[in-house]
């Protein structure tokens, strides 16, 4: 890298350069690895990357980033793995999980319009609260606790509870995109065997993620979905989205057990940190 003489800033050009190399390293890292891990768990991957894309983006363009990254995952998965789904499954939980998704995105789309509550200075910062990042500010706080606290490490629910949790978990699943936690907890006591268990997650998520990016698409970003191609937040879109390819890759070849506590307590913290930040309009 090229040297800067002493009490010289380094050009505005090299600082915007320097900063997209953070953006992309920290996207490709977070995308891969958290795809990995998450294989088998059947959640992770939207809710660490969420946090990530919200750092640089409108917490709506970051939602609606994160549906692109976490749909073209779950392409990937069902390709993979989709044969070993449970048809009966995915209608009893997939069919109210899809109705449920367009309607959390639309409440998502909603929520974006609505003018700034409160406008205030912060760190000698402008910082902007909106009704949208309060509401993103309770989910992820909430979600957060979830995921910190061993009272909810083995939240399982009945067979029979199947159809509400597909409403429960495609509703936040269009809102925020946290969907996936919620949807293995209700299909752990399924009775599904591990490859029908992945299988029916994958498929599933799909649904759900096919949903959210046409209601985001059409509601959210007015028509211009497709405009991401040419942006820099495209760009970013599909640099998440082929190193999450990589960790499916490499998850389905060399992971045959994974535990999640270590990467469920840095998701909590992640969350908990844009939580305050959402709430406090930094970001």
């Amino acid at each position: 890298m090229r040297d800067f003489p002493s009490g010289r800033r380094k050009p505005v050009s090299t600082r915007r350069q320097e900063i997209l190399i953070v953006d992309y390293a920290l996207v490709i890292a977070t995308a891969s690895i958290a795809s990995g891990l998450t294989m088998f768990s059947g959640f992770g991957l939207g809710t660490v990357l969420l946090p990530v894309f919200a750092l640089f983006l409108p917490v709506e363009l970051a939602v609606a980033a994160t549906a692109l990254v976490h749909g073209a995952n779950n392409v990937l998965k069902t390709v993979l793995l989709g044969r070993g789904a449970d048809r009966s499954i995915v209608l009893r939980f997939g069919l109210p999980a899809v109705v449920a998704a367009f309607g959390g995105a639309s409440l998502l789309a909603a929520l974006s319009g609505m003018p700034a509550m409160l406008t205030h200075t912060l760190f000698g910062r402008e910082a902007v609260v909106t009704p949208l990042k309060l509401a993103m500010a309770v989910l992820m706080a909430a979600f957060a606790i979830v995921e910190l606290h061993p009272r909810f490490a083995k939240l399982e629910f009945d067979r029979r509870m199947l159809p509400l949790g597909g409403l429960l978990s495609g509703f936040f699943g269009g809102l925020s995109g946290h969907q996936g936690a919620l949807r293995s907890a209700f299909l752990a006591k399924a009775g599904l065997t591990p490859p029908a268990f992945v299988g029916t997650n994958a498929v599933i998520g799909l649904l759900v993620d096919l949903v959210r990016i046409a209601t985001y698409g059409a509601v959210l970003l007015g028509g211009s979905l497709g405009a991401l191609a040419h942006s820099r937040e495209g760009s970013l879109v599909l640099t998440g989205a082929l190193a999450a390819f990589a960790g499916v890759i490499v998850g389905t070849r060399l992971l045959h057990k994974v535990t999640m506590p270590a990467v469920q307590r840095l998701t909590g913290v992640m969350l908990l940190v844009i939580a305050v930040l959402l709430g406090l309009g930094l970001v």
